[in-house]
């Protein structure tokens, strides 16, 4: 569950708040997109918008078809189920709760998806990081792959931002060693131009 809980995120830039919320309604598989629609969608500023998928790859967009057939075909869901549903909870075997499959509930917030994280960076032995993080990753992606203007408004767009300021200044921050990359050529021409 926490590989899925993490491909809208990095699939379309969506907020952890408004993953939660989502309906499969929401995601259209075929055009590539989630219509992040603030009646139904938890944006920021209640924004209504429409997300592209962004390139991050075939592997990540095929676990997001995964999920939505496996809702869609195999749960029996409709297009007002959640995306992601909250995990239903039985008495079990040993007389203790424990996970028994899927609701048909979305969840009221986003901490299980932080939880969800965590537990799965702690299993594959990496440091944590909050599914925040992702649209920073996408921010610097897009300074790496758009070219023109107005390639990074669209990007920007993409990420729910009116503007291309609010991605530079809130999300495109560089590590010191990128950055010291980035400005060794200046010091030094002749060596290399910054890429």
């Amino acid at each position: 569950m926490a590989q899925r809980i993490s491909d809208p995120e990095a699939e379309a830039g969506a907020r952890d708040g408004a993953i939660a919320s989502f309906k499969l309604r929401h995601i259209d598989i075929v055009e590539g997109k989630l219509d992040q629609d603030a009646r139904d969608v938890r944006t920021k500023f209640s924004k209504s918008f429409v997300s592209s998928f962004f390139p991050v790859g075939d592997d990540i967009r095929a676990i997001v078809v995964d999920w939505v057939n496996y809702l869609r075909h195999d749960k029996l869901c409709g297009p007002d189920n959640p995306l992601f549903p909250m995990t239903k909870v039985a008495v079990g075997p040993d007389l203790r709760f424990a996970a028994a499959g899927l609701d048909r509930k979305r969840w009221s917030s986003a901490s299980p998806i932080r939880a969800i994280f965590k537990q799965a960076f702690a299993a594959a032995g990496l440091p944590y990081f909050n599914p925040h993080s992702f649209r920073n990753t996408l921010a610097l992606l897009g300074g790496d792959l758009c070219e023109k203007a107005e390639h990074y408004k669209a990007w920007s767009q993409n990420l729910g931002h009116e503007g291309v300021l609010t991605t530079l200044s809130s999300y495109g921050h560089f590590s010191s060693h990128r950055q010291t990359e980035i400005m060794r050529p200046f010091a030094n021409p002749a060596l290399d131009t910054p890429n």
